[in-house]
C-alpha cells in the first residue's frame, strides 16, 4: 500500500494536502469531501475524512459552487430582524435548512424594493440552491419587473425561488392567508359586539396591509360593522404608537369602539399610546393585532389576534425549495385562526 504523505502546504490546508495525507488522488478526495454522486470505497473514504479532520480542512464553498453549479446555501430575504414575525419565519427556514444539510444566509431589505433587488443580484453571484423572499410586496414598485427577471433567471439556471408573501411573475409562494384572516377577525369582533373599528397599519402600498384591512372590513360589514378611519405609519411598534397618538389627538379615536392594528408589533405600540393618554386597552376600547407573535399572550391585557404558524410557513417554503423534485406550486395560502383574548372582551348588552 502506498504510504500516505504528510507534507502540508503553507497557509490554509488545501484539497491537495488532504489527498496527500490520505494517500489518494485529488479526485478521490474531492468526491468524498464534496459529497459527489460517484461512490468511493469505505476504506478510502474514512482515510480522507480522517486526513481532513487532522488538517482542519474546510471546504471552499466558492469552488464547490463552481464545480456543482450551486453552493449548499439557502438565501432568505427579510424586511427586518427585530420584528418577531420575521424571526419566527427564519426559525422555520433554519430548521428545514439543517435537515437538508445547507446553511442559511440572511439579507435585510428594510422594505426597500431597490435594496431587495440589489440583494437578489448579489446573492445570485454566490450560487445558492434557493432564494426565499419574505416581506410584503409593494404595489407599483419600479423594481418589480427587474426583480422578477432576476428570480426567473435564477430559476432557469436550476435554482429555486419561493415568496413568503404574495407571489409575482408566476413564481411560487407559501404565505399567510391575510385576506381570509382579516375577514375572520372582522366577523369575530363584530360578534363580540364591536361595530366601529379604527385601524392603525402600515403603508397602503404594502399588499399585506391592503389584504388585511379589506378583509377586516368584509368581515365586519355583514354584522353591521364599519371601519371609521385608517391611520398609516411604519409597520412596526413605533408606527403603532405614533399612529394611535394621532388618532387620539385628532379626536378620531373617540368614534371607535375597537382599535385594530395591522400586526401585533403595531398593536403593542398602540396600547402604550392609549395608556399614555389615559385610555385603558381592553376596557375603554378593545384592541386587536395580527400574527400572534410570542409576546401577544404576555402583554396586558393579552392581545386578541390572528394566529399564523409562522415557523411552519418558513419551514414549508424551505422544504419545497430544497427537497422537492418538482417546481413549487404557484401559491399556497396557509390559513390563520382568530385568538380571542382579554384585549377584546364581549361588549355588555
Amino acid at each position: 500500500m502506498r504510504k500516505p504523505r504528510t507534507r502540508v502546504s503553507s497557509g490554509n490546508p488545501t484539497l491537495a494536502d488532504v489527498a496527500a495525507r490520505a494517500g489518494v488522488s485529488q479526485a478521490t478526495a474531492s468526491r468524498v469531501l464534496n459529497d459527489s454522486a460517484r461512490k468511493v470505497g469505505e476504506q478510502h473514504r474514512q482515510r480522507v475524512l480522517r486526513a481532513a479532520r487532522e488538517l482542519d480542512y474546510r471546504t471552499d464553498l466558492s469552488a464547490q459552487a463552481i464545480a456543482r453549479g450551486t453552493a449548499p446555501v439557502l438565501a432568505l430575504l427579510v424586511s427586518s430582524i427585530d420584528d418577531p414575525y420575521f424571526s419566527a419565519i427564519a426559525e422555520g427556514v433554519a430548521q428545514s435548512a439543517h435537515t437538508h444539510g445547507v446553511i442559511v444566509t440572511i439579507a435585510i431589505t428594510a422594505r426597500d424594493t431597490e435594496r431587495e433587488l440589489t440583494s437578489v443580484r448579489t446573492i445570485r453571484g454566490q450560487r445558492p440552491r434557493a432564494i426565499l423572499v419574505s416581506g410584503s410586496r409593494v404595489t407599483e414598485s419600479p423594481h418589480t419587473a427587474a426583480l422578477v427577471a432576476e428570480l426567473r433567471g435564477f430559476a432557469a439556471g436550476g435554482g429555486r425561488t419561493i415568496f413568503l408573501s404574495r407571489p409575482v411573475g408566476g413564481l411560487g409562494a407559501v404565505r399567510p392567508a391575510n385576506s381570509a384572516g382579516g375577514r375572520e377577525l372582522g366577523a369575530a369582533i363584530a360578534r363580540q359586539g364591536y361595530r366601529r373599528a379604527a385601524v392603525v397599519t402600515g403603508s397602503p402600498r404594502l399588499e399585506t396591509v391592503t389584504e388585511r384591512t379589506e378583509g377586516l372590513r368584509q368581515g365586519m360589514v355583514p354584522l353591521g360593522g364599519v371601519i371609521t378611519t385608517v391611520e398609516s405609519d411604519t409597520f412596526d411598534r413605533s408606527g403603532g404608537y405614533r399612529s394611535a397618538r394621532r388618532l387620539i389627538e385628532s379626536g378620531r379615536m373617540a368614534d371607535a369602539d375597537v382599535l385594530c392594528a395591522g400586526n401585533d408589533f403595531m398593536a403593542v405600540g398602540a396600547m402604550t399610546a392609549l395608556r399614555d393618554c389615559g385610555i385603558r386597552p381592553g376596557h375603554d376600547i378593545a384592541v386587536t393585532g395580527f400574527n400572534d407573535i410570542e409576546t401577544a399572550a404576555d402583554v396586558t391585557p393579552r392581545l386578541t389576534t390572528v394566529r399564523f404558524p409562522l415557523a411552519g410557513i418558513g419551514r414549508r417554503a424551505a422544504d419545497l425549495a430544497l427537497g422537492s423534485a418538482a417546481p413549487p406550486p404557484d401559491d399556497i395560502c396557509v390559513p390563520g385562526q382568530v385568538i380571542l383574548r382579554a384585549s377584546c372582551p364581549p361588549r355588555p348588552g
